[in-house]
């Protein structure tokens, strides 16, 4: 009968018995100690390359939260507290509060990152940061992102909010695109949307405008553009073209700077096999 004994599976009960209860006296004396201690200083880590939010206003949110935290005793510091309001700050996508059993009490935030800023048809500015949700400009600090104006008709509350229009998660998605890669990032200097509600470009290099439509295909539509960049600028001349227009499957239409008496529009058939295989073959070479 002895044999039928699950010795090892008592030995681990046994085992995690005695942890746990080394975990709760633990903690217990953590409690206590905590009871015991004042708070003896106030450490704020701000990181990040944007300045919406400075160390003075993260101390101002504190105070009026919760007042004075040095001198106090920590039991007596609602920490929960102080991290909901420092959320509810538009400039602030994390933040996390605790003590440690010095007597410190630690503030971990992380800023949103803005993506693109709009400016909407009723003169309304506002970010999109890097997860698609709205927020305010800043009296601090001025972001360095891609540009967004024209007939836009995405309004802003003045609080964080998500995207409401297909073209406001349109230009966000084209945003996203275009600051992933590098090339597209330094090209590209400000989005546009038309009357007709189209996306267009325009470059920082050379005298022209791309025309986007929506988002849809956009890996295409830029693949497509590259190969155009590469394989018919160089020939023709960086100003030749007033307009590139992508909306269109499988081509590429273009309207000249210059009226030619001739041929205003040029329309070159660039199904999507061929882009690939053009840019596969310059791959090679280099």
């Amino acid at each position: 009968m002895l044999k039928r004994i699950n010795w090892k599976g008592i030995l681990y009960g046994f085992l995690w018995l005695v942890s746990l209860s080394g975990l709760v006296l633990l903690m217990s004396f953590i409690e206590v100690k905590k009871g015991d201690q004042k708070c003896k200083d106030v450490k704020v880590i701000l990181p990040g390359r944007y300045n919406f939010i400075e160390r003075d206003e993260v101390d101002r949110i504190l105070l009026e939260a919760g007042g004075a935290l040095v001198g106090r005793d920590l039991n007596d510091i609602n920490i929960h507290k102080l991290e909901n309001t420092l959320k509810n700050n538009p400039f602030i996508e994390f933040a996390k509060v605790y003590a440690d059993m010095d007597g410190i009490v630690h503030v971990q935030i992380r800023q949103r990152e803005p993506l693109l800023r709009v400016i909407n048809m009723a003169n309304l500015h506002y970010y999109i940061d890097g997860n698609g949700l709205k927020m305010p400009l800043s009296e601090n600090f001025t972001a360095k992102v891609l540009v967004a104006n024209g007939f836009i008709d995405e309004d802003f509350s003045g609080k964080v909010d998500t995207l409401s229009s297909k073209l406001a998660k349109d230009l966000y998605r084209m945003a996203l695109f275009i600051k992933a890669d590098t090339l597209w990032d330094n090209q590209i200097e400000q989005v546009f949307v038309n009357l007709n509600g189209d996306i267009e470009l325009v470059p920082r290099v050379g005298d022209h405008k791309i025309i986007f439509g929506d988002a849809d295909s956009l890996q295409t539509k830029f693949r497509n553009l590259l190969v155009f960049y590469k394989k018919a600028m160089p020939k023709v001349g960086w100003d030749t073209y007033k307009t590139i227009n992508l909306k269109y499957a499988n081509q590429i239409v273009c309207e000249k700077n210059i009226i030619d008496t001739n041929k205003i529009t040029t329309v070159i058939s660039l199904p999507l096999a061929d882009s690939l295989k053009l840019e596969s073959q310059e791959s090679t070479k280099n």
